[in-house]
């Protein structure tokens, strides 16, 4: 069924009321083309979870929320698993499921909200762990062709919170469904974050399960995020900023205790988004309706009466300050319609 002037309140995490002309629901491929084929010169959006959006404002054209759901072994071996999966699953789901079935690697990316079809878009990633490293190829179908096509890891053009269907390709793929590579001896990341200290804390002890890992980072998050159903948010706003070796020099002299990880791209160095907006004082400030929440302060949250533009705004100051103390670009990680 497509709905008229509907709303999207329910399938946005910041939890604001705006509206589409038309939203609909599909849950496989047929469905999928044949609403494509119905509404072929409407402006698209496909809505997962809903969790990495901002919408300032009504979206004139067709909404589609992907609900492609199921699992299938493709090869199971003592060492290893190939696993497909449909786009609509929740992720924090399919990551519980890995665990039960000793499939290892994701236990670090536990409690991220959103669908398994939104992970490779925005490769997904957390304390240490990046979704690319475990996937094997995507199957999406071609908006304009309407043909399935399944993507090669290599292909997809995976980078920092980035891919090919975020970048080169954005709005040309609709994601059907992702091929998971998992081994069954576990790889342990614990060098990123609270880990080592929460594990000490929990009073979990050595050797460690990927139940254990996965119970951690379910507890940090918990802990430090605010949930979306108690308070409108999209997770991390902000992308930690890599930047060039010479300005970290600089900045590391003026600023010694500022933290920073390695980076994959050449003379490039990791800054912590967070450390750079509380520095700079804006954790926890609030404007009207808005603002930056208290203990995290990658995160901006509203407080049941705002509205995008207001997020917006403030997203913009921030990104002012930190250029203007710092000389940091800081990108966004939401996607702003």
């Amino acid at each position: 069924m497509v709905y008229k002037n509907y709303s999207l309140k329910n399938y946005n995490t910041f939890g604001f009321d705006v509206k589409t002309n038309y939203f609909a629901t599909f849950e496989n491929k047929n469905e999928l083309i044949t609403l494509l084929n119905d509404f072929e010169n409407q402006p698209l959006l496909i809505l997962g979870g809903g969790s990495n959006i901002l919408f300032t404002k009504d979206f004139e054209g067709l909404v589609l929320q992907n609900n492609v759901k199921g699992f299938q072994i493709i090869e199971q071996s003592e060492e290893y698993a190939k696993i497909k999966v449909g786009a609509g699953e929740n992720w924090h789901t399919f990551v519980l499921h890995c665990i039960e079935n000793n499939w290892c690697g994701i236990e670090n990316l536990s409690l991220i909200p959103g669908t398994v079809g939104a992970a490779p878009i925005q490769n997904i990633g957390a304390y240490g762990v990046e979704i690319k490293d475990f996937i094997e190829s995507v199957i999406a179908l071609d908006i304009e062709s309407k043909e399935i096509h399944q993507i090669d890891v290599l292909d997809c053009e995976f980078g920092y919170r980035d891919s090919l269907f975020k970048n080169k390709k954005k709005g040309k793929y609709i994601i059907i469904e992702v091929v998971f590579l998992f081994s069954k001896i576990p790889n342990l990341k614990l060098e990123y974050g609270d880990i080592q200290n929460t594990l000490k804390n929990m009073k979990i002890e050595a050797p460690y399960t990927i139940k254990n890992i996965s119970d951690t980072v379910c507890y940090i998050r918990q802990t430090k995020l605010p949930n979306p159903n108690e308070i409108g948010n999209a997770g991390s706003f902000f992308k930690n900023p890599e930047i060039d070796i010479n300005l970290f020099k600089k900045l590391k002299e003026e600023y010694p205790e500022m933290p920073f990880y390695a980076s994959t791209l050449p003379n490039k160095i990791k800054i912590p988004a967070g450390w750079l907006i509380e520095k700079t004082g804006w954790k926890g400030k609030k404007y009207e309706n808005v603002g930056v929440h208290e203990k995290q302060a990658l995160v901006l949250v509203n407080y049941g009466k705002g509205n995008g533009q207001e997020i917006l705004n403030l997203s913009k100051q921030i990104q002012n300050t930190i250029k203007e103390i710092f000389g940091i670009d800081l990108d966004t990680e939401v996607n702003i319609i």
